[in-house]
């Protein structure tokens, strides 16, 4: 039987706008793993509406010195208007619909049309198609590079953000090799031994060894004491994050997931020190350093669109967003940053409709699901900064990195792993 529940708060968007959510389950599909998120979804009053809806201006005459890429996991079109209209109303915009150039991404993976994290996120990272459920490597198991190692060998500083684990499919695709996802244990350890600069998220499990108790690991291996050898400064809350003044710094703020609620610090926060971190680098490097790649995502608007639950997918984009807005206003300050705004793939099959009430005095939309798992149809990617209008029109996820190793020249790209 159906559930309707009127998704009202405080921060209501004009014309008396009623979103209503239909078959809204609070559950998981028995086919998922993941947690949503425990703070209350209806409250929205950490988010401030842009003031403007004009579109940020383009950028041109500059060559890419930074590139900042924000991945939606799970982020179909339908799940940002589905924000934007509950927050801004239907007149109203969210910082990422402010973009100058948008365009759509093709996003099936090697052995299927209907891809999963880890084969989209080694599309957009190394630029190969590979089969769902594998990171870093080819179907065949050939390891390529990604977009990150590439940069990191032309001397640029290196970052990865998300609110899950450090290790989940998304992040591990940028920094590690392996032929599962679940391999999260020998992630983490790549990671550290991959040298990423600033590496902030959850999963501190997957780095301690299996003889402490909150251990997600099946070895002794100690991935903190290895970091922590390698230069890293260890931090596990947000004002340890704020006093981190050098990097290379590894933020590790929940065992698991975040919670995306305080005392964490915001996806928005983090993107504010990542970025000051990794510039830090290039302004202090004796090794001929210059410019940086960083992928922030925002990885629960999946989780929330798994289980089906709209007034979830509404808060988790929006925090999103507010991440987005963190890394175009650096963008805007620095002339040469290149900003991009993409999806993994669609979740949920997020449909938006009328409620078919006669009641014309409130403007009314529905949603209704499709799926508790990922769909097959194209994603957004949204383009701000130089190099910007390479990324308009339909084009396939491996794309994304080819195009901006044109623009950082980073070549030869894809390219095998060392």
């Amino acid at each position: 039987m159906r559930r309707t529940v009127r998704a009202l708060s405080t921060g209501m968007a004009p014309l008396g706008i009623l979103i209503v959510l239909i078959g809204a389950s609070l559950t998981v599909g028995a086919d998922a793993t993941y947690q949503t998120a425990k703070a209350d979804a209806n409250d929205l009053s950490f988010y401030q509406t842009p003031i403007t809806n004009e579109l940020y201006p383009l950028t041109s005459g500059q060559k890419v010195r930074n590139v900042i890429l924000c991945i939606g996991d799970g982020m179909g079109l339908n799940q940002v208007t589905l924000a934007s209209v509950k927050i801004a109303g239907p007149r109203g915009r969210l910082h990422i619909e402010r973009f100058p150039v948008a365009g759509l991404v093709r996003t099936h993976s090697a052995n299927s049309l209907v891809t999963d994290s880890a084969a989209a996120g080694t599309a957009m990272a190394c630029g190969v198609k590979t089969n769902n459920g594998m990171i870093g490597v080819a179907p065949d198991g050939k390891e390529y590079g990604s977009i990150l190692e590439a940069a990191q060998a032309k001397g640029m500083a290196t970052g990865l953000v998300a609110t899950s684990t450090i290790t989940h499919a998304t992040p591990a695709s940028f920094g590690s090799h392996v032929r599962s996802r679940k391999s999260e244990p020998e992630i983490a350890r790549q990671l550290i031994a991959s040298r990423v600069d600033v590496l902030l998220g959850g999963g501190r499990k997957y780095f301690l060894p299996k003889s402490e108790s909150a251990s997600g690991r099946k070895d002794d291996i100690d991935v903190l004491a290895q970091a922590r050898k390698a230069g890293y400064t260890v931090v596990r809350t947000a004002s340890e994050l704020r006093a981190a003044q050098e990097a290379p710094v590894l933020g590790l703020f929940q065992l698991d997931a975040l919670t995306t609620a305080e005392p964490e610090p915001s996806l928005a926060f983090m993107t504010r020190r990542a970025i000051r971190l990794l510039k830090r680098v290039n302004l202090d490097s004796t090794a001929g350093r210059h410019g940086f790649f960083l992928m922030i995502e925002g990885s629960q608007i999946d989780w929330e669109c798994h289980a089906n639950n709209a007034a979830g997918s509404i808060r988790q984009t929006l925090l999103f967003d507010q991440a987005v807005e963190a890394a175009v206003d650096f963008a805007r300050r620095d002339g040469r940053t290149l900003v991009l705004v993409t999806a993994d793939h669609e979740t949920g099959g997020m449909t938006l409709i009328g409620n078919g009430s006669e009641d014309k005095k409130d403007l009314e939309l529905a949603v209704r699901w499709a799926t508790k798992s990922h769909s097959g149809v194209p994603v957004g990617i949204w383009a701000l900064g130089p190099g910007a209008e390479r990324f308009a029109g339909v084009q396939d996820n491996t794309d994304i990195p080819k195009k901006i190793a044109q623009l950082l020249d980073l070549r030869p790209f894809p390219r095998p792993a060392k």
